[in-house]
């Protein structure tokens, strides 16, 4: 373990040394824990996962709308007499 310097914001201090005595714990475990769990997010961020599309309304998606073929559905989606005329939105 390396000991550094960082500068940190005052209030933003004060939460992680506040968090740290309400833990028992100290500031470093509070600051590696926080960086670790930021880490993590990121990587997990990073990793394209399968989405799943509720519809609504009758029948489900337009007419043409394939989500494999994203090309299509932007071509789709920047026509002019989309949305707007079919339902005056």
């Amino acid at each position: 373990m390396r000991r550094t310097s960082i500068r940190l914001n005052d209030s933003l201090l004060a939460d992680a040394k506040r968090i740290a005595a309400e833990k028992g714990s100290t500031l470093t475990s509070v600051i590696e824990k926080v960086l670790r769990q930021s880490f993590a997010l990121q990587k997990r961020a990073g990793k394209p996962g399968k989405g799943r599309f509720t519809t609504s309304g009758k029948g489900g998606f337009r007419p043409g709308v394939d989500l494999d073929r994203w090309a299509a559905l932007l071509d789709l989606m920047e026509q002019p007499s989309s949305i707007v005329e079919e339902y005056g939105t």
